[in-house]
């Protein structure tokens, strides 16, 4: 029996265990559907393929480039990539780009990152579904949908070709380009790789692997050996457990900063001198003051986007510094959709995302990183002192709750919100989102079920921590009633 490909193609990318749910013989349906839908309508002749570090990449990369040559188009090879260098390479080629990549999950995952040409992306709502239909008609032997139709390969289409190609100078220079560390203060910094794709690319940007002039800049390396069984932690930052390492790295060596990257290094953790954690919203502010003060001065009105569960630091810094600011929901799909909707110059998201103009709209963690290193050089004062601007209010992080109906939790927790602060401002752009932030005390909280597990997902924020622990508290409680947990 064909695997049922809605279990793991959902809103924003393909994401399996290997090889039962993401088997090579999905992989090249997927391709050829790809081929089909994306490639072939846009007018392209290329995809440009590139993976992490996991085993099942290579087997799974020569399945998928299978598919896409079937219908008649090439496939240009990039070999290991962190994920935003297959947007720098989709930008650079202009081809569209499947990235094989699951990101933060364990070593028995796989996954696809899909986007058209120019790194634009293909998410449920831009072509993934379609997609998703046609590799299942194709798997399962069926008629294709009529809404995934397409002009098939017939007998007479010549087999496209796989060419290789390396990328990572390019794409090294390339961000050495959108900003200038030559002539910062010397930094120690320490980075932990996690075992993925930042081992392979800050080298190469930080350093002299690209063959680039060097940086004042000493990397002190943590797991920098690319290997996809994980040996040290998971490559998931977000998790406080997978950042201990560093932090005592950072404190044991005096370093001015530390930095964490995901397994396809796409998103970017920072950690200060005393080893503490730096939200991902305090980075959104101070990259997008960066990016706002330099549209401001080429004469242009800056929009920044962030998703709705960043601080509300984010719009009241950024506004008051002269930025449009525009909420989204979660999801890189959703933010690159209003970036490019909106011409926004940067976006970013709670959970480390970060997004430029200047990269295609992508988000890419090294060039935030990049920005971090920056503005901490450019002054004389330590990193927590930086931060602390940034960071004016009390934020819960994430807490993620197990319950049996997801909808019935949410349910209580509106009603009994709307008995208790009748005045508060309530709205279900993502999940359930209720604010007093224009009364007094000033807090707010998001409510967002799981895309896959039966979770309700909490953000809390307030104006200080005691009111921030009594929502936080409350909601919880009205969350976990009859039974759940």
């Amino acid at each position: 029996m064909a695997t049922d490909l809605t279990r793991i193609i959902k809103a924003y990318d393909v994401r399996g265990t290997v090889p039962d749910e993401l088997s090579p013989e999905v992989a090249e349906a997927i391709g050829t559907a790809f081929a089909r839908l994306v490639v072939l309508p846009e007018g392209a002749t290329s995809v440009v393929v590139g993976r992490d570090m996991r085993e099942s990449g290579p087997s799974l990369v020569e399945a998928f480039a299978a598919g896409v040559t079937a219908a008649g188009v090439d496939v240009v090879d990039v070999g290991l990539c962190s994920t935003d260098g297959l947007y720098f390479a989709s930008g650079r080629l202009d081809a569209p780009g499947a990235m094989f990549t699951a990101s933060h999950n364990p070593a028995a995952y796989n996954g696809i990152k899909l986007c058209r040409a120019g790194a634009r992306p293909v998410g449920q709502d831009t072509g993934l579904a379609q997609v998703r239909d046609l590799a299942q008609a194709i798997l399962d032997g069926r008629a294709v949908p009529e809404h995934a139709a397409a002009p098939a390969a017939t007998s007479g289409t010549v087999r496209g070709v796989v060419s290789e190609r390396d990328l990572l100078a390019d794409y090294a220079t390339f961000l050495r380009g959108l900003v200038d560390l030559s002539g910062i203060r010397p930094l120690k910094v320490v980075v932990d790789a996690g075992n993925g794709m930042g081992g392979h690319t800050v080298p190469a940007v930080l350093g002299t692997g690209a063959g680039l002039p060097g940086l004042p800049v000493e990397v002190v390396p943590l797991y920098f050996e690319l290997d996809g069984s994980f040996p040290n932690h998971e490559a998931n930052p977000l998790e406080p457990a997978n950042l201990r390492d560093l932090q005592a790295a950072v404190v044991e060596h005096g370093a001015d900063v530390g930095l964490a990257f995901d397994g396809d290094a796409d998103r970017c953790f920072v950690v200060d001198e005393r080893g503490r954690p730096v939200s991902p919203s305090a980075v959104t502010a101070l990259v997008g003051l960066r990016e706002v003060a330099k549209e401001l001065a080429a004469g242009r009105t800056p929009t920044v986007i962030h998703n709705l569960i960043t601080s509300r630091a984010v719009p009241d810094l950024l506004g008051g510094a002269g930025a449009v600011t525009v909420r989204t929901r979660v999801g890189h799909s959703f933010i690159k959709a209003r970036m490019a909707e909106h011409d926004a110059v940067f976006g970013g998201e709670h959970s480390a995302h970060y997004y430029f103009r200047d990269f295609w709209f992508a988000d890419t963690g090294m060039l935030a990183a990049m920005h971090v290193l920056a503005a901490l050089g450019a002054q004389p004062h330590p990193l927590s002192a930086l931060a602390e601007m940034y960071e004016p209010y009390v934020a819960s992080g994430e807490i993620n709750s197990s319950v049996t109906d997801p909808g019935a939790a949410a349910d209580r927790v509106r009603a009994a919100y709307a008995r208790a602060y009748p005045d508060a401002d309530v709205d279900e752009l993502d999940g359930l989102t209720v604010s007093h932030w224009d009364g007094h005390p000033q807090w707010w909280f998001n409510l967002r079920a799981s895309n896959t597990e039966p979770l309700l997902r909490l953000n809390v924020e307030a104006a200080d921590e005691d009111i921030m622990i009594k929502v936080r508290d409350d909601v919880l409680s009205l969350v976990r009633e009859e039974g759940d947990a």
